[in-house]
């Protein structure tokens, strides 16, 4: 399976907005948590998860994500090939991670927040936590 675009959209009337992802069925999460870097200079990643699976979803600002599809959990091929997508919170949508994948998490406007669901409690975290420094993926384009 590969990572997808859930769409969503916004309702505004003399009240005010209301954002949704109505498309996105929460039922398989555990938990979640928010991302605010200290530093917009920072890109955090590379993380990866063989059986845990990720939704995205960014709150304020904008992000690049970018994903790679880990051949080998042991040791990846430094060459494999790396996608993005841009987060904003203008869109108004969830980007889905499979398992199998790593991110690296890119900040594009000051003050964004990135907000991440997961499907496994924190407990599971520890025994499928891959990290690879920022530099381990070449990138190619």
């Amino acid at each position: 399976m590969m990572w997808k675009i859930i769409k969503g959209g916004a309702s505004r009337d003399e009240r005010g907005q209301i954002r949704f992802v109505n498309d996105f069925d929460t039922s398989e999460t555990k938990r979640f948590y928010l991302i605010k870097n200290s530093d917009q200079e920072m890109t955090r990643g590379w993380r990866g998860h063989k059986i845990e699976q990720r939704w995205f979803f960014a709150v304020t600002g904008a992000f690049r994500v970018w994903l790679v599809k880990i051949d080998n959990w042991v040791s990846p091929n430094k060459n494999l090939p790396m996608e993005q997508v841009l987060l904003s919170s203008t869109d108004d949508c969830v980007l889905y991670v499979p398992p199998g994948y790593a991110t690296a998490l890119e900040v594009i406007e000051p003050e964004s927040e990135l907000l991440v669901f997961a499907d496994h409690h924190l407990k599971h975290a520890v025994v499928d936590d891959y990290t690879f420094s920022l530099d381990y993926f070449i990138k190619s384009n």
